[in-house]
């Protein structure tokens, strides 16, 4: 920390410098013509002999990442936002304000006229002719940015994070390109894209416990969003037949390498389809989003490799219980779950039904080894409040999770668009609240007032993005794929 200081007392004074010799160190518009690797592209074949006899100038802006000073000539690496290219400060070009390269540190940010050549080493590099000092950085750019001491700093300052760590930009562009290409994919299926508000008088469409705010003016306690569900079928009542939203959830929950209290969801709804339908459709979004944004269906994903490539395997949630040994009495006998449970130390809620303990023992016995993608359908209607009843089993729902790399990625189910069942089963969820489960749902008298003016058959999804980003930049934790995780307190 005190040479860190030092620096900053150096750069401090460097900056008193530069204002006494009348440059200003936080610069204006700066007209830039290429950027880094569009030079690098365009001339990488180009030998010396090719730019000495057809000289090309180019003006770039960038910050500078790396510098070795020669007293009457320095090299620089300019770093903006395609990559770096290297630059050469030679005094008898420059004369004078070769005095200000003096003055330059690490971080600075700076705008660079010149002409490209081949350096002894064969680098292309532009020979500075003019320069501009665009911001002074009066704090020093780490010099090592890795290793478990540094992953919180790296997360709790992602500005420097991206600076020193390209690779991390290009996870975060790779992002940009998955949400681009999910537009085109709704687009072209004649969804159209809505917007939904985002605080709740009841929160609804999801089991979570939210986060509360209050409005002044109308003196009501308001939640934020915890899914956009209840809307967007709201919708379908409206009669539009394909809407879909890019939204922000929030969730009062705990935070880890797969959850974030604030994270994005993908959301869409389709009339006259059902779940069925859906495991062919999220097939079909999924080859998409792999071909556009990465260019590829297999995927590579910690030490194994994620083949992306349908169909994909489908399996009810009971059966992939009984594959993993699982006794038909527990699957059948509520006492018998809670026992075999507890004996394998498996955390139960206090007074859990039967439905919740098969829930977890599925989350602890199943869920880590669906590595490759896999559909688990048919689950049990209690665990699925708004989802339809299978019509030869109505103690199931037509439902399905989608599980790659050991986490669910997706959830989607036949809307159930009774008015009646739906009204009993937002009842059995208060009934459970106010038996202490917090993350049951609410009553939601509006939305039933909604399906009973009639909402169509319809089928509906959502895929979590922040999951999906992992998985296709091979992140192993989600804090690598939200530019600003939430973090606790600075210290």
């Amino acid at each position: 920390m005190e040479e860190i200081n030092e620096q900053i007392e150096q750069r401090l004074k460097k900056l008193d410098e530069l204002k006494q010799a009348g440059i200003e160190p936080f610069g204006g518009p700066f007209e830039v013509t290429h950027h880094a690797s569009e030079i690098l592209n365009a001339y990488g074949e180009a030998s010396k002999e090719d730019l000495q006899a057809h000289p090309v100038t180019f003006v770039i802006a960038g910050r500078i990442v790396g510098m070795r000073d020669f007293g009457k000539a320095a090299f620089a690496h300019i770093q903006d936002s395609s990559g770096k290219i290297q630059v050469y400060f030679r005094k008898d070009i420059l004369g004078d304000a070769f005095s200000t390269v003096k003055k330059l540190d690490i971080g600075d940010i700076v705008g660079i006229k010149g002409k490209l050549f081949r350096t002894k080493t064969n680098e292309l590099t532009l020979e500075v002719d003019h320069f501009t000092f665009l911001t002074k950085s009066l704090r020093p750019l780490p010099e090592k940015w890795h290793g478990l001491k540094d992953i919180e700093m790296r997360y709790r300052q992602r500005y420097v994070d991206l600076i020193v760590n390209p690779e991390v930009r290009k996870a975060f562009e790779k992002r940009s390109a998955v949400m681009k290409a999910l537009r085109d994919f709704f687009e072209a299926k004649g969804f159209i894209e809505v917007e939904t508000p985002m605080m709740h008088q009841i929160p609804g469409g999801a089991t979570a416990r939210p986060f509360m705010t209050h409005h002044n003016a109308l003196d009501i306690d308001l939640y934020l969003r915890i899914a956009p569900e209840l809307y967007l079928k709201r919708l379908l009542v409206g009669g539009y037949e394909r809407v879909y939203e890019l939204n922000k959830n929030f969730r009062n929950e705990g935070i880890s390498t797969r959850h974030n209290p604030e994270f994005t969801m993908l959301e869409f709804y389709m009339a006259y389809k059902d779940y069925t339908f859906l495991m062919g459709f999220t097939e079909e979004i999924f080859s998409y989003v792999g071909d556009k944004a990465v260019g590829t269906l297999k995927i590579p994903y910690g030490d194994t490799t994620i083949d992306l490539t349908p169909p994909w395997k489908r399996v009810t949630m009971l059966d992939a219980l009984r594959e993993k040994g699982v006794p038909d009495s527990v699957i059948t006998d509520p006492v018998e779950a809670m026992n075999w449970a507890r004996s394998r130390k498996i955390e139960l809620e206090k007074g859990a039904s039967h439905a919740k303990a098969l829930d977890e023992i599925f989350k602890e016995v199943v869920e880590p080894d669906l590595v490759q993608p896999t559909f688990i359908i048919d689950y049990p209607v209690e665990l699925s409040p708004l989802a339809k009843r299978k019509g030869d089993n109505p103690e199931l729902v037509e439902r399905f999770e989608l599980f790659v790399a050991g986490r669910e990625i997706a959830n989607a189910f036949s809307e159930l668009n009774d008015p009646m069942d739906q009204r009993e089963r937002f009842q059995k969820q208060v009934e459970a609240k106010e038996q202490g489960d917090e993350e049951t749902m609410w009553m939601d008298e509006d939305f039933v007032r909604a399906l009973e003016y009639g909402m169509p058959p319809a089928a509906g999804e959502g895929i979590g993005i922040d999951r999906l980003v992992m998985l296709l930049t091979n992140s192993l934790s989600i804090r690598d794929v939200i530019l600003f995780p939430q973090l606790k307190p600075e210290q």
